[in-house]
């Protein structure tokens, strides 16, 4: 998630209808910001159709070299598309993982227009599309932002089979909590905290489901100077999973800061992780 947004989506929500107030926190585009090609990645691009027949696009990154040990789904962040967020992730392909990146409806060269409820079923559709594509493979979902919202949604609404791992990078525990923190940030916004319970959903808030998702192992990263979504939030989400799990504190101010550039320590603990998880 973006810096600003939430405020953004605040002001916004005084003229939206009651429903349609949550999807604000979706912020997609169609440009073209990065062919995977430039940084040597090997991929395919894939399509695949949400339950509603919406044309969902994706990125497969191949295990180089296969077999591959498992298949990864990754549930990128609410701005831009896939070919922003593929970079998080597509270097797993290199360490022995089929990767999946997808855009939701609204999103880059996927069809359809932007919708919280659409992305739920858009996550399935591409939990679905792992498994037809690298059947009987261990499945592991990487959800940042509030594309871990998503997964533990999704997750929740698919069933989870084949599930044997979770990651939830700098994610949330309510859309409502989250709405209400940013807003008490800025003088500006600060009054209007009463109207996020009016016009924000949590009906797919994360909190509502982790604790009835399947007992597979669970790792949540957050930066306590995350300035897009609150370190209390990554923990709230963290003490209401059942375990086994995980807490990573990760240094520095800034958002999805684990994963991002080279990863420093954090990809190679990643694998050692995944790894363990799978193996159990």
């Amino acid at each position: 998630m973006r810096v600003g947004t939430i405020e953004r989506a605040a002001v916004a929500a005084l003229a939206c209808a009651l429903t349609g107030c949550t999807n604000l926190f979706l912020q997609p585009d169609r440009a073209l910001h990065l062919r995977p090609e430039t940084v040597g990645a090997q991929y395919q691009v894939v399509d695949f159709p949400s339950a509603d027949g919406v044309k969902l696009s994706g990125l497969w990154f191949p295990a180089r070299p296969g077999p591959a040990k498992g298949v990864i789904v990754q549930f990128h962040g609410n701005g831009q598309n896939e070919t922003s967020h593929f970079l998080y992730v597509y270097w797993l392909a290199l360490a022995g993982w089929d990767v999946l990146a997808f855009d939701y409806r609204g999103y880059g060269a996927s069809g359809g227009e932007k919708s919280l409820d659409g992305a739920v079923r858009d996550g399935e559709a591409a939990l679905a599309y792992a498994r037809r594509r690298a059947p009987g493979l261990p499945l592991v979902v990487i959800g940042q932002s509030l594309g871990g919202a998503l997964a533990v949604a999704s997750l929740a609404q698919d069933g989870g089979a084949g599930l044997r791992a979770l990651v939830l990078d700098s994610t949330f525990a309510s859309y409502r909590a989250v709405a209400r923190a940013k807003l008490a940030q800025s003088p500006l916004t600060w009054p209007l905290q009463p109207l996020v319970y009016a016009l924000i959903s949590d009906r797919w808030a994360p909190e509502r489901f982790i604790a009835a998702r399947a007992r597979v192992p669970l790792l949540v990263m957050h930066a306590p100077q995350d300035p897009v979504v609150p370190y209390a939030q990554g923990r709230a989400l963290y003490e209401s999973a059942p375990g086994p799990k995980q807490f990573w504190v990760i240094p520095g101010r800034g958002h999805l800061l684990a994963l991002g550039d080279d990863g420093g320590v954090y990809r190679p603990r990643l694998q050692d992780w995944l790894d363990a998880a799978v193996s159990r």
